[in-house]
């Protein structure tokens, strides 16, 4: 915990109390300090348990019942069948890096409105609307290429790792399986009985 940290506790009646200003607190107000990107940690305040992840995922469920949701059904239905998957660890990752993206391009796109506009720039979601409405075909048409190609290439890849798999099994023998005689294409055993005087 370094000291620019926030520290929540959690108690067993679920009230939150903020360390730093000796009170109780809500989640609307654990909202705020999300929204002010404070860093801040909660924690259990009998076992000492990391509980930050638990309370920002019921700011998101309050968020979603609000009446004007992120998620799609499909798309949480999509989210929870990854849960226990190979790609589980890297689809997280991979959600992380494309939401850092996005904030970088809204937040540069801030930067050059203020140098162009000044005091007169406007509101962050007004110009973010605006340039969607100006750049959502061209974003549109770019994200479907970039989504065509990484299927591209895991298709690639997936065909990279069927053939060395094959590649590995080919010169292995197991017990009970006779080995195929490359040159004849029939089994092993079968060349041999050929060969052997009949009684």
């Amino acid at each position: 915990m370094n000291q620019e940290t926030r520290l929540i506790k959690k108690y067993p009646n679920r009230r939150l109390y903020d360390t730093r200003t000796s009170s109780y607190i809500t989640l609307a107000d654990v909202k705020q300090m999300v929204l002010r990107n404070e860093s801040f940690q909660v924690v259990d305040a009998k076992s000492g348990d990391d509980l930050t992840r638990q309370i920002l995922l019921q700011i998101i469920l309050e968020e979603e019942s609000a009446g004007a949701p992120m998620f799609s059904s499909d798309l949480l239905s999509q989210l929870i069948r990854f849960y226990g998957n190979a790609m589980q660890g890297m689809m997280g990752s991979y959600l992380e890096k494309n939401l850092r993206a996005f904030q970088e391009m809204q937040k540069s796109l801030q930067e050059q409105s203020q140098k162009l506009y000044g005091s007169n720039a406007p509101a962050p979601q007004e110009m973010w609307t605006q340039f969607m409405n100006l750049q959502g075909p061209a974003m549109q048409t770019m994200m479907q290429t970039y989504m065509e190609q990484s299927q591209k290439m895991f298709a690639q890849m997936q065909d990279q790792m069927s053939s060395q798999a094959r590649n590995i099994f080919s010169g292995m023998t197991f017990p009970g399986f006779p080995q195929g005689n490359p040159s004849s294409g029939k089994p092993a055993d079968d060349d041999k009985n050929k060969n052997e005087p009949k009684p």
